[in-house]
């Protein structure tokens, strides 16, 4: 067994879901990856690891909350349960159903999912103007206010997401602004991962289709995303942000730890490597 099977059979084990993004949220093809146990007569088969909640439902519930409200709504109406759901988009990215919503602003998301068991943090109290909250817990952890959310998003861009909201009121606006400035005023409420200039030119070297295995979705697909910046997607699965560290090394967003080392050949990708941090697997441009 060759040392690149090797780190396949490693790769899929550690990574059975693929790169999970965050351009398509809730729309996660799991079904495909996943085992069933076998149960009598008519019933439907269990999740393989039932009691544990289908992973098709926790990441659609933390999907829709990215501003579905009403399939929030449906969902947890349903099984309340799931307002504290998470999801891991990839590589450790992980993302509760309120994270989701406090990031995109999202208020009546929010303060739905509290209202059945979410449990919301500093995050959550910066996206809704709360400054003695956001305040006591700076005072009480210094520090937190430079760590960074779901996707590597900062503490002080939840608020400014919040602004984004057509339907925020002149007083919710007021609240926001005065956690804006609070944060602004602490000047490391904003450090964003690293992500350096990536030329079009430079963005041509990294496209295309790259195989690490022979079955349908054993293919990683490098494109551009409608905003322009690049992305990386098992097949099947939704894209991932690279952000660039280094000569042609990248990382997805939400998990700076991780490296994706491309190798060029006359200026041009044949290859990349994932590191998390030890090699996972090495997939050959095709």
């Amino acid at each position: 067994m060759n040392n690149n099977h090797l780190q396949r059979r490693r790769f899929v084990k550690s990574a059975a879901f693929g790169l999970i993004g965050i351009t398509t949220f809730g729309t996660v093809a799991a079904g495909e990856n996943k085992k069933s146990i076998w149960t009598p007569g008519n019933a439907e088969p269990l999740f393989y690891r039932y009691p544990s909640m289908d992973d098709t439902m926790a990441s659609g519930i933390v999907g829709a909350s990215h501003g579905n409200f009403d399939k929030v709504k449906e969902l947890v109406t349903k099984r309340p349960e799931l307002a504290g759901a998470s999801w891991d988009w990839g590589f450790g990215d992980w993302e509760t159903a309120l994270g989701a919503a406090s990031h995109v602003g999202r208020r009546d998301i929010a303060e739905f999912l509290i209202s059945h068991g979410a449990r919301p943090d500093i995050f959550t109290f910066t996206m809704m103007g709360m400054l003695k909250s956001v305040q006591e817990i700076i005072e009480t952890v210094p520090g937190i206010q430079s760590h960074t959310g779901p996707h590597g998003i900062t503490l002080l861009q939840h608020a400014k997401n919040r602004l984004e909201d057509k339907t925020i009121t002149d007083t919710d606006k007021a609240n926001v602004n005065k956690v804006i400035a609070y944060l602004e005023g602490l000047g490391n409420a904003d450090v964003k991962p690293k992500n350096l200039a990536v030329s079009e030119e430079e963005k041509k070297k990294y496209l295309g289709e790259y195989r690490f295995g022979e079955g349908e979705t054993e293919l990683f697909v490098v494109d551009l995303h409608r905003l322009g910046f690049l992305q990386v997607a098992r097949k099947g699965s939704a894209a991932r942000k690279l952000n660039k560290t280094d000569d042609s090394i990248f990382s997805p967003a939400g998990a700076a730890s991780v490296k994706i080392i491309f190798k060029l050949k006359e200026d041009k990708a044949v290859s990349f490597s994932i590191h998390e941090p030890e090699p996972i697997v090495t997939a050959v441009k095709i």
